[in-house]
């Protein structure tokens, strides 16, 4: 039985707020970059080319078709989905398939997303709680070089904030075609400085599958806050729940054979439930000389995930799973800046705990649990120490060093499963990771950067303590706990035009342990040492107040350092060649709209890059129509050209129901399974400001 006082409590507080009054802006914490792409603030204060901030204005005109596409305006990013819309997303950046999240680090109101030794896959990200309107920033670090980053930051990292106040109370209600609904009520009030900020969302979507997803959302959020980010406090309460059917990836020759529908499933019963509660704090002073934050964050999480990626490989009943996590994490960081003339010392402490008292992968038919794979229980629980010294040696030169050390400690117990009895045990390591960057201005509008750096991503605590393999009781190796990564950036930052800055970065990482997704067993698991290298391009020019252009390009190429068992040392997923451009225009009059287009080039499948995935182009739009200052009328069309391909494609083996039945399975068929792309979907919102 799932906790529901939390969400009620949240939900109704919201409804009860009284609405009022209108934003003030934050003044940025000491050297703290929380700048906007494009304007002349990021010259002289930024450490890298790959490092910015995303605003508001740059999120309203986009058209969004799930939450969490909003860190696709991090340059070279891609959000995808391979599943139900109640699933976490996949992501990708720099050569990575960052599967559901494990080489990216994001956080909301100072709580981390990312979960570690989660029942999926490792560093699960779940952003679909996201409310995009009520996004403030997006701050991000692409590459290893913030001494303040930690695990899951081998590519990057991704603060976003909400607002402390919004201008007016609004309510929203959306429809759209495939049984979309939605509903967004927001609101503020100041009551002696102190705003309270209250958001219920409610949403509902079937989607274009010919089993209906019947996506069903509610979503809640209070904040109460006072001052600044650098001189304020803010606590955040998150309330969210969800569940849906999904359409899993299928075998691309059951569409083509007219087995099943291009929007068919191979069987039903697949998708979950689930919810995340979360209490976040943040409080911060900072003057000429010194600046003081304190955050932390108590989040209770679960999960019943069921998917068949495999098909009918064992059986006529099918080969379902169910993927469950309960647990409750907490944590929390210090930082402490002290700033002596043109010198800035900074040092910080970090702590995170996950109690995760059942983690299991269960035999399910249509959600009905037949068999215990494995069964257990976990805590993890991770420290940092960190400090970082950042100079401006003269009004050319500059330069940060950092060091920072992590430690894990972690502990599981088998609860469950016939194989698994034996599994368990302590483990401990930790890892010392050097950072160094380095600004040179070459002239007054533009500058030059060298990064370098270690890192990691940390690995799933049962890998580092199971000696028996829970399928089949086969003997397996024990892990590390850490993925230990060393990367190095060149890069340029410059603005040719008033309002257009452009950057380029040429960069390298090289990653001790590869995740690679192996689609008969739906999850991921470890392999070689990769190494991956790449330039990106990334553009944001504003000619003039409420137009807003950003144009981004990457190539990348990602190898295992030594060829796998199938003799091919390419990896699997990883993206080679992206690109995106975005326009939005809103001056303040009645029309407003926005586009953005990316195109997706062909990803090897499998080792040997002998089978590769079919590049992919498509355009979202959105217009807007303002009859008075109150009301608002807004039409977003996705996929707006309505092109046929897949959002997701691997490599795999799989069996149908008529393979199964014909005995023709044999244990699997390798082949190409997707996940198709949506067709062309139109929404429609009506918002009233009051």
């Amino acid at each position: 039985m799932q906790r529901r006082v939390p969400l009620q409590l949240a939900i109704a507080t919201a409804f009860a707020l009284p609405l009022a009054s209108k934003a003030e802006e934050s003044a940025p914490l000491l050297q703290q970059v929380t700048v906007t792409a494009g304007h002349g603030a990021l010259l002289g204060v930024a450490a890298s080319a790959s490092e910015g901030s995303v605003n508001a204005l740059q999120l309203a005109a986009r058209p969004l078709l799930r939450a969490a596409e909003v860190l696709e305006t991090i340059p070279g990013m891609i959000v995808t989905q391979h599943s139900g819309d109640g699933k976490a997303n996949q992501y990708f950046l720099r050569g990575f398939n960052l599967d559901h999240g494990s080489d990216f680090a994001t956080s909301v109101a100072g709580s981390p997303v990312n979960i570690a030794s989660h029942a999926h896959g490792q560093g699960y990200a779940d952003l679909n709680f996201l409310i995009p309107e009520l996004v403030e920033s997006i701050r991000y670090h692409k590459g290893l070089y913030a001494a303040q980053d930690g695990d899951f930051g081998t590519t990057g990292t991704a603060r976003i904030d909400y607002r402390r106040k919004l201008d007016a109370p609004f309510a929203e209600l959306s429809a759209g075609t495939h049984g979309f609904r939605r509903a967004l009520l927001a609101g503020s009030s100041n009551d002696g400085g102190a705003p309270l900020l209250g958001a219920l969302e409610l949403a509902a979507n079937d989607g274009p599958w010919d089993q209906p997803e019947r996506l069903r959302k509610v979503n809640g959020l209070l904040r109460w806050s006072g001052g600044s980010a650098a001189n304020g406090h803010a606590v955040t309460l998150q309330a969210y729940r969800s569940h849906w059917n999904a359409t899993e990836h299928v075998p691309e020759r059951a569409i083509d054979s007219g087995e099943i529908g291009r929007f068919g499933a191979l069987a039903a019963g697949d998708g979950g439930i689930t919810h995340r509660y979360s209490l976040s704090g943040q409080w911060a002073r900072a003057s000429e000389e010194s600046a003081l934050a304190l955050n932390a964050y108590l989040v209770n999480y679960g999960l019943n995930l069921f998917s068949s990626p495999s098909g009918f490989i064992s059986g006529a009943q099918g080969d379902q799973h169910e993927q469950a996590d309960r647990r409750t994490l907490w944590g929390g960081d210090v930082q402490r800046s002290w700033q002596f003339g043109q010198h800035e010392l900074s040092t910080g402490v970090q702590l995170r705990h996950d109690h995760a008292g059942s983690l299991a992968l269960y035999q399910t038919v249509n959600r009905e649990r037949t068999g215990t794979v494995r069964e257990d229980r976990v805590g993890e629980t991770q420290a940092a120490v960190y400090a970082q010294a950042a100079s401006n040696w003269t009004t050319w030169l500059r330069s940060t060093f950092g060091l920072r050390y992590d430690r894990i400690r972690a502990s599981s117990s088998a609860a469950g499963g016939r194989y698994n009895l034996g599994n368990g045990g302590d483990a401990s390591a930790g890892q010392l990771s050097p950072k160094l960057s380095i600004a040179v201005a070459a002239t007054a509008s533009s500058e030059l950067y060298a990064n370098w750096g270690y890192g990691f991503h940390s690995n799933d605590v049962r890998g580092a303590t199971s000696s028996v393999n829970p399928g089949d009781g086969s003997p397996a190796a024990k892990l590390g706990l850490f993925a230990k990564a060393k990367g190095a950036e060149l890069g340029l930052r410059t603005e040719p035009l008033p309002g257009w800055t452009s950057s380029v970065a040429l960069w390298r990482v090289a990653l001790a342990s590869e995740l690679v997704f192996v689609g008969d067993e739906g999850v991921t698991e470890p392999r070689g040492a990769s190494r991956r290298h790449g330039v990106e391009w990334s553009n944001y020019f504003r000619p003039r107040d409420g137009i807003i252009i950003d144009a981004d390009l990457a190539w990348s190429q990602a190898r295992f350092r030594q060829p796998v068992d199938s003799g091919g040392s390419h990896i699997p997923n990883a993206i080679p060649f992206t690109a995106s451009l975005g326009v939005s225009a809103d001056q303040g009059g009645r029309w407003f709209g926005g586009l953005h287009a990316r195109y997706i080039g062909s990803y090897p499948l499998e080792e040997t890059g002998s089978e590769n995935s079919r590049a992919l182009f498509t355009v979202n739009a959105k217009a807007g129509y303002r009859p008075s200052r109150a009301l608002q009328l807004t039409v977003d069309i996705l996929n707006l050209l309505n092109r046929t391909g897949n959002d997701i494609e691997y490599w795999g083996d799989a069996c149908t129901r008529r393979e199964q039945a014909s005995g023709a399975c044999n244990g699997g068929i390798a082949g190409r399974l997707v996940h198709p792309l949506e067709p062309r979907t139109v929404r429609l919102t009506l918002r009233n400001t009051f």
